[in-house]
């Protein structure tokens, strides 16, 4: 299979200008496969069977796609570009992070060009047979000390791709209401005895298809097997905290990754990194679980928006998503205050003069119709999407910090009728 050629850093100007006049601020973006070598897929990322381990049985099998991604995925051992969506036009690729660096105003909005230099987040779904160990991702503050930055996520269960549950359809979030520190400590000393027992410390909750969760950084999770949506800040630091899951080792070098390396063995640090007030927290689910909410204002006849990932993190609107679906035979000009990273999950139509095709089977390195990175011009100037197949059209967007001037706040779907 012939892969678009790769255009240099330095010539991605011109290429992007006339992908940009050509389809109207929209651009085409190609799949991106990522590896995880300490878990196993779940297969409904419809990759085809042959390519789930494409990248080598040592690096471990596909279980992730990332969307719309500036952020280099930390695997050891990875690819250069691992992690990077490249974005396709006409027989030629380059990646979505250097089409930022050349006309980010443009792409992604003056003020948040500005202040972030880069598009900030990126979103993906992550697809396992099993649970993931429990871990956490860093607050803003300790992942500066090794050079990077925390990591808020959240999570959307799209009914679409869990067409099973696979081993383990439940997440353990947080820590009972009532556990010390000096538990999880001694969990930590005995890393080396099997399972560290830290799971006996928390509470799993049962996933629910088209449902969600916002979890904050040192807060501790281990997501179970529903294949997941997960906006999130561009960051890929974690610290794993479960010693042994499924009956497979979890080394130390994960838990202690995106440590300084003075504190690797530094149980009160380690310890120190989890945001144990969030972790405690005695109405976890009443905190964090959330529910579509439709956007009255951008919906109507044939066409439903619902927020999927609102909320803040600390009072900040790091991130958020949508749920578009248009019945057949409908259409309607998407109009957003900021750009978006689009991923189609059923059904067929079109964006503007973009092709949108569900793929059913996708081979290793194959260009899709299912992906496309709105900017923020052509998001405010409105794109046509339009439901030219026989079943509803669904996409999930998702939008970068401080992109809307309301949004829902966690709890709001208990308040609809």
């Amino acid at each position: 299979m012939n892969s678009p050629t790769i255009v240099k850093q330095d010539n991605v100007n011109a290429v992007l200008s006339a992908a940009l006049e050509a389809d109207q601020g929209l651009l085409r973006l190609l799949p991106t496969w990522v590896p995880r070598s300490f878990l196993h897929p779940g297969r409904r990322l419809k990759l085809h069977p042959d390519d789930y381990y494409a990248y080598g049985a040592h690096r471990g099998g596909i279980d992730e796609r990332w969307f719309a991604s500036a952020t280099e995925a930390a695997n050891e051992g990875r690819l250069a570009d691992e992690g990077l969506s490249y974005v396709a036009f006409q027989g030629q690729r380059f990646t979505l992070r250097d089409a930022v660096q050349e006309a980010g105003d443009q792409l992604i909005g003056s003020e948040m060009y500005g202040k972030y230099s880069r598009w900030p987040i990126y979103s993906k779904f992550f697809d396992n047979n099993g649970p993931i160990p429990h871990h956490m991702h860093q607050t803003m503050e300790d992942a500066a000390l090794v050079g990077q930055e925390g990591k808020p996520e959240a999570y959307y269960f799209p009914p679409q791709l869990n067409n099973v549950d696979n081993h383990f359809a439940y997440t353990f979030m947080g820590l009972e209401p009532g556990t010390t520190s000096e538990q999880v400590r001694q969990c930590l000393a005995d890393w080396d005895r099997g399972d560290n027992g830290i799971l006996d410390l928390s509470r799993a909750y049962r996933l629910k298809r088209g449902t969600g969760w916002m979890i904050p950084p040192g807060v501790l999770h281990a997501p179970g097997s529903l294949l997941t949506y997960e906006p999130q800040w561009g960051s890929d630091v974690f610290g794993m905290f479960q010693s042994l899951v499924e009956g497979r080792e979890v080394p130390w070098s994960l838990l202690v990754k995106d440590m300084p390396e003075e504190k690797h063995h530094d149980l009160d640090f380690i310890v120190g990194q989890l945001d144990w007030e969030e972790n405690v927290d005695t109405h976890f689910k009443d905190d964090h679980y959330i529910e579509p909410i439709v956007d009255e204002s951008r919906s109507g006849d044939g066409v439903t928006d619902r927020w999927i990932t609102y909320g803040t993190f600390g009072g900040r609107q790091m991130f958020s998503a949508k749920e578009l679906t248009v019945e057949p035979g409908a259409q309607c000009t998407l109009q957003d205050p900021g750009a978006s990273g689009w991923i189609t999950v059923q059904g067929s139509g079109s964006m503007g003069s973009l092709k949108l095709q569900t793929p059913a089977m996708i081979r290793f390195g194959q260009a899709t119709e299912d992906e496309v990175f709105i900017t923020k011009a052509a998001a405010e100037t409105g794109v046509q999407i339009v439901n030219t197949g026989s079943e509803p059209l669904v996409g999930l967007r998702y939008f970068g910090p401080d992109v809307h001037d309301v949004i829902p706040s966690i709890g709001d779907h208990r308040k609809q009728t």
